[in-house]
């Protein structure tokens, strides 16, 4: 095996196209660093495991389709308990912090953090940072214990407060220096795993043997590379209760439309599983799939055709949507908010709108029409069981990485494994509803609506994602070098 590393990429690779694309360890930029026995070995509950823990070269593949000829590909390091740590006990000083909007499982995440490093490694230690990135220099500090967060799993929100902005990269590693904090825990989406980045390199910089670890929190499911961010199940169920009063007020009267807003600024994962476990739903608007109200094959033609058929119908529309076809009328579409997202109008509430004076001008047929807007309803509740335990396992595996003196890493589930990501893969893109794949198509096939894209427009999609030589598994096995090539020959992949 050939291993290459720099402050921002670290690659291992082998034989038959084995890419590795590893974390940064404590190990990398301050030598000599002591290990210790995992305590682990010791805990009452892991004296039935045969093998509780992860051997340094278990790798989890990003993609497990292949084909017989198939190059191996990129692969992450499988997160979990190491036998050695780099931490004892009464040394860590841990503090966990909460960025950006609310999402279904905040508060049992911190809860499992706190239980995680308390009953598994003896942590007694740990700070909750108040109001997000800004609490580290300018709010005071909260002392968590598992007494303290034994119940807050029941709630929704977090118990740490959260906000916008607030990235100030030297107050904040100042703060983290001058407390002797050596363990951060940072959960949030993508612009908050961003500035967990920048932390780490500041930190790097300045030596300091301090953990930084990210959990990804988004409830768009907009974060690249990880199977699903927690919440997303919490956030599709609770959208069933929208749909479900929207499909009853629809059918309850002639002509009735019941009109869903649900969240999805860039990426319309929620409408779309939201409308794929409902089977209610008569038309599915993302920001994703383009479309447009007059003409033929029009959002208008379709609404007439289908209250002609059923006299009733459901429309869900993500928050992202359609907003090419709001610009030239706003005259905030440049503004952005205190992460640097665009500032959105509320495309529910405009094309509700429309929807009424089309058919009052064409007075052909009267209509009545229900908005619902769900959208801080479907966030601010706790999480459902099953994001009850992609909480826990995230934050212990959150946990056993840092012990274990892993880094500048996200901790997410990559093909229903647990693994340790470096911050750049999950940084640089969205994760976004792909419409030439067979999840889009079986959502069309659901509610039976139009694409509401031109021909040419789809034949040019199914081209862009098409490799030269056919074979989609063979072209991301040959991406997968591309990173560790680059590193070989000291360039940067952007710069080629």
């Amino acid at each position: 095996m050939e291993t290459t590393g720099s402050t921002t990429m670290k690659v291992v690779t082998g034989d038959a196209g084995y890419v590795l694309e590893d974390v940064p360890h404590l190990s990398d930029y301050i030598p000599d660093l002591p290990t210790y026995p995992n305590p682990l070995q010791d805990n009452p509950a892991y004296s039935v495991v045969k093998q509780y823990f992860v051997h340094m070269d278990d790798t989890v593949p990003q993609k497990v389709v292949v084909h017989k000829d198939s190059l191996r590909g990129i692969h992450f390091r499988r997160a979990g308990p190491r036998q050695k740590v780099y931490f004892e006990s009464d040394e860590v000083h841990a503090c966990i912090v909460t960025c950006g909007g609310l999402c279904p499982g905040l508060n049992t995440v911190i809860r499992e953090i706190v239980c995680g490093l308390y009953h598994m490694y003896g942590v007694s230690r740990i700070l909750g940072i108040d109001g997000g990135y800004r609490g580290f220099y300018a709010k005071n500090t909260v002392t968590l214990t598992p007494k303290v967060v034994n119940d807050i799993h029941k709630r929704g929100g977090t118990i740490l407060g959260t906000s916008r902005g607030g990235h100030d990269k030297s107050k904040i590693v100042d703060s983290i220096q001058d407390r002797g904090i050596n363990q951060v825990y940072i959960i949030g989406g993508d612009g908050t795993q961003k500035g967990a980045a920048v932390i780490y390199e500041e930190i790097r910089r300045r030596g300091l043997k301090v953990s930084v670890v990210g959990i990804p929190k988004t409830i768009d499911n907009d974060i690249p590379v990880i199977d699903k961010s927690f919440g997303f199940d919490t956030a599709v169920e609770e959208a069933q209760r929208a749909i479900n009063a929207a499909h009853v007020e629809s059918e309850s009267i002639e002509n009735g439309i019941g009109l869903v807003k649900l969240m999805g600024r860039n990426s319309g994962f929620i409408a779309m599983y939201a409308t794929l476990a409902s089977r209610d739903v008569d038309c599915c608007l993302i920001p994703e799939s383009p479309f447009y109200l007059e003409g033929k094959g029009g959002l208008y033609e379709y609404i007439e055709k289908r209250l002609k058929e059923n006299g009733h119908m459901v429309i869900v529309i993500a928050e992202g949507a359609g907003q090419d076809l709001l610009s030239e009328s706003l005259q905030s579409m440049d503004e952005k908010d205190a992460s640097g997202n665009k500032l959105l109008q509320d495309v529910g509430l405009w094309i509700s709108h429309k929807i009424k004076d089309h058919f009052a001008r064409q007075n052909k047929m009267s209509i009545n029409l229900k908005y619902i807007d769900p959208t801080y309803m479907i966030r601010a509740i706790p999480s459902n069981a099953s994001d009850n335990v992609n909480c826990t396992l995230l934050a212990q595996s959150a946990v056993h990485g840092a012990m274990a003196g892993f880094t500048g890493y996200t901790v997410g589930l990559v093909n229903g494994r647990h693994t340790y990501i470096p911050f750049y893969r999950i940084n640089e893109r969205q994760n976004k509803v792909v419409i030439t794949d067979r999840m889009w198509a079986r959502l069309l096939s659901s509610t039976n609506q139009p694409s509401f894209l031109d021909p040419k427009d789809i034949e040019q999609a199914k081209k862009a994602k098409e490799p030269a030589n056919g074979s989609l598994d063979d072209e991301q096995a040959k991406k997968a070098k591309e990173p560790a090539n680059a590193l070989l020959n000291d360039e940067c992949p952007e710069d080629k």
